[in-house]
């Protein structure tokens, strides 16, 4: 399962940079800037530190954690964006918050997984 997780990971990130490239592009071309502006960034931001926890997972113990949450918070928030530009209205209420509070617990994870034994590499 953790080979899985961890695969998985990089999969995220190398989506997210794509997305946030492709929203960047968008947001350049015509569209509402302010909506994939913000969008863009939160997967560009997230995709490289997606890309250094699955560099450090075999002795980052709270790597499964850290990713989890920076992937379904990253995509959440930048999905509810995404949909507010395309479709008019939000995934669900209160669903960029709560994305952006899963980010948040997210750098917390990786921040205190400093403070645990490395594991075994």
């Amino acid at each position: 399962m953790a080979i899985m997780l961890r695969s998985i990971t990089l999969f995220a990130a190398g989506l997210f940079g794509l997305a946030g490239v492709a929203m960047a592009a968008a947001a350049s071309h015509g569209a509402d800037p302010r909506l994939l502006a913000s969008a863009s960034a939160m997967c560009l931001a997230h995709a490289p530190a997606l890309i250094a926890i699955y560099a450090a997972w075999p002795i980052l113990r709270t790597a499964t954690a850290a990713a989890v949450l920076l992937v379904i918070g990253t995509a959440m928030f930048a999905g509810d964006l995404l949909t507010r530009q395309f479709a008019g209205h939000g995934l669900f209420p209160m669903s960029a918050p709560i994305g952006g509070f899963l980010m948040m617990a997210g750098w917390l994870a990786i921040a205190l997984g400093t403070f645990l034994k490395h594991r075994v590499a």
